[in-house]
């Protein structure tokens, strides 16, 4: 529990920075970073967490490795529960819908991401779970 109590203080921090700055993090200097609010699935409250994030067009692809974990982040079930997210990226923030990739789609992302990031193609050889990608388009 003191680990994951540790996570939420480094990703609160990570966030305050985020916004304070405009979207400039040190550790994420290259402009990989986004700020994503979802809905608990349980609770009905809203969880904010800050992940790496792939471009795809005018669409944002995310993907829940939790790295290389045996289960998906709970960042990831609240998305499925509600697909209805918050997204900052920089300056901006705007509403989404979440949708997970499938296929063609999902391994086309998933290996952009683990090109660009290749502690992602890592995080595969750890689980047996298909990682998914998470696609968020704007409404």
């Amino acid at each position: 529990m003191t680990q994951q109590r540790d996570q939420r203080a480094i990703d609160a921090e990570t966030v305050a920075q985020y916004r304070a700055t405009g979207g400039h993090v040190e550790r994420f200097a290259d402009g990989t970073m986004l700020v994503l609010t979802t809905t608990g699935a349980k609770s009905g409250r809203p969880h904010v967490k800050p992940l790496r994030f792939i471009a795809d067009g005018d669409r944002i692809a995310i993907i829940a490795s939790h790295q290389g974990a045996p289960k998906s982040p709970d960042w990831y079930h609240n998305l499925v529960a509600n697909p209805r997210v918050t997204v900052e990226v920089g300056s901006e923030r705007f509403e989404a819908v979440a949708r997970i990739a499938t296929g063609e789609e999902r391994e086309r992302l998933y290996a952009a991401q683990a090109a660009r990031m290749p502690q992602f193609a890592e995080y595969e050889t750890r689980t047996t779970r298909v990682i998914p990608v998470v696609v968020l388009e704007r409404v």
